[in-house]
């Protein structure tokens, strides 16, 4: 008798844990093979798109070293510092835009394979 109040707790358990997830997180409906639709919980999201801000960063560090060894490094240099005299949000992009290692080391790399 033990045995069988177990399984029927840990089901009950289950099914309030699942019902806690399609509560917190929204649910989707699923067609299974034999017919029957479920409601399963949505997976969870983090909260701070973590891939995506890695994927902006790496795209940014790209395109500075392409345009770092498209124009060369005085150049592009001279380029930063016309921005860094403007206004507010021109100091910004010149603060981004800036030639970091990161930069300088991928821009030594796909420098040979860009035309001039």
């Amino acid at each position: 008798m033990g045995e069988t109040a177990d399984t029927f707790r840990k089901r009950t358990n289950r099914v309030n844990r699942r019902h806690e997830q399609i509560y917190l997180n929204g649910a989707r409906t699923k067609i299974g093979r034999d017919g029957l639709i479920t409601t399963v919980p949505r997976k969870r999201m983090p909260s701070f798109p973590l891939r995506g801000f890695a994927i902006l960063f790496l795209a940014a560090i790209l395109y500075k070293s392409v345009m770092l060894a498209w124009i060369g490094p005085t150049v592009y240099a001279e380029r930063v510092g016309a921005l860094a005299d403007g206004t507010v949000i021109e100091q910004a992009g010149a603060w981004l835009l800036q030639a970091d290692p990161a930069t300088v080391a991928v821009a030594g790399v796909i420098g040979p394979f860009l035309p001039r």
